[in-house]
């Protein structure tokens, strides 16, 4: 033991040993800040593995720069360093705290609202264990201060401190692959920094930030004013003006947008052993209330649910690559739906998401959006088993919700996003209520037992509308945000479509997705028009009888008789009444017969769709990379100020009783301030063992 001992004493004597030291302390308190400062949804060996693991290659890069130096500054070099990444990670617990988010150099450059929010709210954000960040800093100054351990004078040889820092980045490289193979396209479809930090580590996202900050701003910075003029040329030859039996009907009514997760068109009027799979959408589907779309598709790309997000608030496309909310989300100017929708006829705008703000950037994107309101997972009380996968499970979720909607001063514009229909859908025993599919696709089978779990949700929410009055004054707009089962099944997919096998065609008609507005009066039927989501916030606005003439939207209204009813896919192919392209075929659209020898007339008719389909998405592209809404300037319309907006929890409900008192139109209010929780009835076990909830108080 006392030779052992020794031995450890000599090798801290020298500088390597000295080094591996400060190395192995580092990784040690960033391995306990990950677990115990940040919620980063750590789940399987895996991912604790690479959790432990990614703290060592920035380690041995960062800290490793000290070992080019000589004597006594080599060592004090290393501690000056592990000082400096150590306030990096304090700050970044500090503000995780507040925002539910990493730091980036967007909001170090331009977010002052965050930044002066967390200043002012400091001293109520500080716990002492964060200090802890730097107890390892102050320890190995004290142990050299003291002569404990011996500073190495002796020269160490450049070739082994560029080998040290060989090490890290091969280290990092074998991290970044072990990290693709548990979670694929982590860097390119970037939805969540929670994920980035939980593989790669807190260096890495940090760089990761800047070199996807730099590209942006170069892009950026050399867009102009002169890009605008093909966008406008292009939207205003392509707009197509309201129905005038459909214009303003919707006018001061309340909207309800319903996000229902990775649910697609093939399961309205599904039927498993005779049941109907979704009896509560399919009666809304078919009443006569409801226009109901039988050809709507997704557009989404890589940011599948942040895409269609960002379609459905303002009609602008995603991108190629990753995920516009998060890339641009922040920094952007944006003519959103919520901004239009407050600005030119007094709504209230809320969304609500049962998981972290930070997911897809939701807490930055939703503020260039305009949302006055967003609650998130924080605005909800914790019951037992209440979440699942990616957040609240749905009939939780929507019971819980209709506590803040009752608050919302009418007329609002509330947006609900549904999670438990998502991959891998996952659900307990007790809430199944049918049996899975059979396909043998253990990835595919339990999507039907999610979607029943969804319809019941909605049927629950619809009830308490009905009952609470709410319905009567209401909009209803529901909507699929993008497939649930993807191309990669299809031997299950025949099986559920009972076909024999898939072709390209089956596939591209797989992707459309449910959209459906119902209004008590609205005159309605099932529109075979074809579309998708692009055209979702045309429709609305028609709807309200808001004119989008001047808007830069790359949608059509759905209900216009000039639309052309060309819907491109992200990927480039395309649908149209006549033909379909999808993964290289082309196919009559009717009947699913593949052209295999095109005509002059068709390749010049199928020339003249993919040059309108590439223009769409291109210059939709040019708008979001080049943020060239900066440079428009919208008639009647205020350009959003992000620090206008907060979602800290006690300043928003302090903000939602302040509104309440000024505008007396929400729901509570008129109803003598007695709320209508009461109304709402749900059979989610969870609840049984909570007869009262307590909400968070302002």
């Amino acid at each position: 033991m006392k030779t052992a001992l020794q031995k450890l004493r000599r090798g801290l004597n020298t500088k390597l040993g000295f080094f591996l030291l400060v190395v192995l302390l580092f990784c040690i308190k960033s391995y306990w800040a990950y677990q115990n400062e940040f919620n980063l949804g750590v789940k399987g060996s895996m991912q604790h593995f690479l959790l432990a693991f990614n703290t060592i290659p920035g380690a041995l890069v960062f800290l490793g720069i000290a070992l080019y130096f000589r004597g006594r500054l080599s060592y004090w070099l290393m501690l000056i360093i592990n000082a400096l990444l150590s306030t990096w990670l304090f700050s970044n617990i500090l503000y995780y705290r507040e925002f539910s988010d990493f730091i980036t150099f967007n909001v170090i450059k331009g977010s002052g609202a965050a930044s002066n929010n967390l200043g002012k709210s400091l001293m109520g954000i500080i716990r002492p264990e964060d200090f802890l960040v730097y107890a390892d800093v102050i320890i190995l100054a004290l142990v050299l201060l003291f002569h404990l351990i011996r500073v190495d004078m002796r020269r160490f040889k450049i070739r082994y401190a560029m080998t040290v820092t060989a090490l890290g980045f091969v280290l990092f490289g074998a991290n970044l692959g072990m990290a693709e193979s548990d979670r694929s396209q982590l860097l390119t479809r970037t939805f969540d920094n929670n994920y980035i930090v939980k593989y790669l580590g807190l260096q890495a996202y940090t760089i990761y930030d800047g070199v996807k900050t730099t590209h942006n701003s170069v892009v950026k910075a050399r867009a102009d004013q002169d890009q605008l003029k093909p966008v406008l040329n292009f939207i205003h030859h392509n707009y197509a003006g309201p129905n005038v039996q459909y214009e303003g009907v919707a006018k001061g009514k309340n909207i309800f947008v319903i996000h229902l997760e990775s649910l697609q068109q093939f399961m309205i009027d599904y039927k498993q052993d005779g049941q109907e799979v979704m009896p509560n959408l399919n009666k809304l589907y078919h009443a006569n209330d409801t226009l109901a779309f039988d050809n709507f598709f997704h557009q989404v790309g890589q940011g599948k649910t942040a895409d269609a997000e960002m379609m459905l608030e303002n009609s602008l496309y995603g991108l190629p690559e990753g995920s516009a909310m998060v890339t641009d989300g922040t920094t952007n100017t944006f003519q959103s739906a919520p901004a239009l929708l407050h600005q030119k006829l007094g709504y209230t705008t809320a969304s609500f998401h049962g998981d972290v703000p930070s997911f897809w950037n939701r807490d930055n994107a939703y503020k260039s959006f305009g949302y006055q309101y967003f609650f998130s997972k924080e605005y909800y009380p914790k019951t037992k088993d209440y979440d699942a996968g990616y957040g609240m499970k749905d009939k939780i979720f929507m019971k819980e919700s209709a506590h803040y909607i009752e608050q919302l001063p009418q007329p609002f514009y509330a947006k609900l996003i549904t999670v438990t229909n998502h991959y891998p859908y996952i659900l307990d025993k007790q809430n199944k209520d049918i049996q899975p599919w059979n396909t043998g696709d253990d990835t595919v089978d339990p999507y039907v037992q999610t979607a029943r779990y969804l319809d019941e949700s909605l049927g629950e929410f619809l009830d308490y509308l009905d009952k609470s009055g709410l319905r009567q004054n209401s909009v209803l707009i529901l909507y699929g945000d993008h497939y649930g089962i993807s191309n990669n099944h299809q031997p299950a997919i025949a099986q559920i479509l009972h076909k024999k096998k898939v072709t390209n065609y089956d596939l591209a008609m797989f992707q459309k997705v449910p959209f459906m507005i119902n209004m008590p009066g609205l005159k309605g039927g099932i529109d075979h028009t074809y579309g998708g989501e692009i055209d979702v916030l045309p429709t609305i606005e028609d709807l309200l009888g808001i004119s989008s003439k001047n808007y830069i939207q790359f949608g059509q209204d759905l209900l216009s008789p000039e639309r052309n009813q060309i819907v491109p896919f992200r990927n480039g192919d395309w649908v149209t009444p006549k033909y379909t392209k999808y993964n290289g075929d082309y196919y009559y659209t009717k009947n699913g017969k593949q052209i295999t020898k095109a005509t002059a007339k068709q390749k010049k008719e199928f020339s003249k769709i993919q040059k309108y389909v590439t223009t769409d998405l291109g210059l939709s592209d040019r708008v979001v990379n080049g943020d060239l809404l900066r440079f428009y300037k919208l008639p009647g319309f205020k350009k959003v100020d992000k620090k206008d907006y907060t979602y800290n929890l006690k300043k928003s409900l302090r903000n939602l009783q302040d509104a309440q008192k000024k505008q007396k139109t929400s729901l509570k209010t008129k109803n003598n301030n007695q709320t209508t929780i009461d109304d709402y009835s749900t059979d989610a076990p969870e609840l049984k063992d909570y007869p009262k909830l307590n909400f968070p108080k302002p």
